[in-house]
C-alpha cells in the first residue's frame, strides 16, 4: 500500500479530520539524513503533520514548519504543499536515546522543551502568514494541537507515530489531525476528547496495515465518517541547479571569487534530499554580477 492522506468530515459536518499513512515517505527522507531512531521517529512526526497542514492548502500555496527546541537534535524543518509533497531535513541526525518511562522513543529529550514551533504559509498573497508558539512537550503532537489552538484558534487533536526496527530504518508512520468547527457541540467536543484519550498508539496501527480511512473510523466509531479527497503523498524535493545558482549569487562576488580562488570551483549539497551539486571556476565566473 502506497502512502496517501485523506481529507474528511464526520458528525454531520462540525468535525473536519485528516488521516495519513506516510511511512513511505518517511523512510525516504529519513534515509536521505541518515537519522538514528530518535531523531528518526522526531523527524517523522514533523514531516507526518507538515504533510496535513499542506493538505489545508490549495493551488500552489506552500508551507514551512520549523521546530526550534533546546535538545541535542537542533532544529527540524518541513516543507509541503498542497499537492501532498513533502520534504525534511534535521540539524543534529545522529541522535538516539534509551526508551522512555513509557516504554517509547524518547522524542522529547532528542527535541527539548524549550523553544518554538513556527509556521510560514505562502499563499500568494504578498505577505506570509506567520505564527509561532513555544513548545510544550517536544513529543511533537502535542506541540501542533498547541500551535493550532493558540495560533489559528481552531481547537484540534493532533497524533503522529513512528515506529523504527532496531536498525534505525522506518517500519510505520503516521497520523491525523482532528479539527472542531464552530458550531460543534460540547457533546461532540467531550465524546472527541474520550475517544482520543483511549486512542492506541499510531505506530501499531499502522503496523497492523490499518489505512488511513481506518484510522479515522476507529476515531469515530459511532459515526459516518465522509471522504472528500485522497491524495496521494510522496517526497518531494524541488531544488535544482538553477535554484542553487541563485542563492550563490545572493553570496556575493567576493565570496564567489573567493570559491574560485581558494577551491578553483565549488561543491553544494542540498539540506533535504543531500544532492550534490558541483560548480566549475568557469561557472563560477559566469555568476559573478
Amino acid at each position: 500500500m502506497g502512502d496517501y492522506l485523506i481529507k474528511a468530515t464526520t458528525n454531520k459536518g462540525m468535525v473536519r479530520a485528516y488521516g495519513v499513512i506516510s511511512t513511505q515517505t518517511v523512510k525516504e527522507v529519513c534515509e536521505r539524513q541518515d537519522t538514528w531512531a530518535t531523531a528518526s521517529a522526531a523527524l517523522g512526526r514533523t514531516v507526518t503533520i507538515t504533510a496535513m497542514m499542506g493538505a489545508m492548502l490549495k493551488g500552489e500555496d506552500t508551507i514551512t514548519v520549523k521546530v526550534q527546541g533546546d535538545g541535542p537534535i537542533g532544529g527540524i524543518i518541513a516543507d509541503g504543499n498542497a499537492k501532498a509533497e513533502v520534504r525534511g531535513y534535521v540539524t543534529n541526525p545522529h541522535v538516539d536515546f534509551d526508551l522512555n518511562a513509557f516504554g517509547k522513543l524518547d522524542v522529547a529529550r532528542a527535541v527539548g522543551t524549550n523553544g518554538t514551533i513556527s509556521v510560514v504559509k505562502d499563499l500568494g498573497l504578498k505577505d506570509y502568514f506567520t505564527g509561532e508558539v513555544p513548545i510544550i512537550s517536544g513529543e511533537i503532537g502535542e506541540d501542533f494541537t498547541y500551535y493550532f489552538a493558540h495560533s489559528e484558534q481552531t481547537p484540534s487533536a493532533v497524533g503522529a507515530g513512528v515506529l523504527v526496527n532496531p536498525n534505525h530504518s522506518v517500519l510505520a508512520a503516521g497520523g491525523f489531525i482532528i479539527q472542531v468547527m464552530p458550531g460543534a457541540t460540547e457533546e461532540v467536543i467531550q465524546q472527541l476528547e474520550e475517544q482520543i484519550q483511549a486512542f492506541p498508539a499510531i505506530s501499531t496501527l499502522i503496523q497492523d496495515e490499518n489505512t488511513p480511512e481506518d484510522l479515522l473510523q476507529l476515531l469515530f466509531p459511532e459515526e459516518e465518517v465522509k471522504i472528500l479527497e485522497r491524495l496521494p503523498l510522496q517526497f518531494h524535493c524541488g531544488c535544482s541547479k538553477e535554484r542553487i545558482e541563485q542563492a550563490m549569487m545572493g553570496l556575493g562576488n567576493e565570496e564567489i571569487r573567493s570559491m574560485m580562488e581558494e577551491d578553483h570551483g565549488a561543491e553544494v549539497s542540498c539540506h533535504f534530499c543531500n544532492e550534490v551539486y558541483h560548480f566549475t571556476e568557469e561557472e563560477l565566473q559566469a555568476l559573478i554580477k
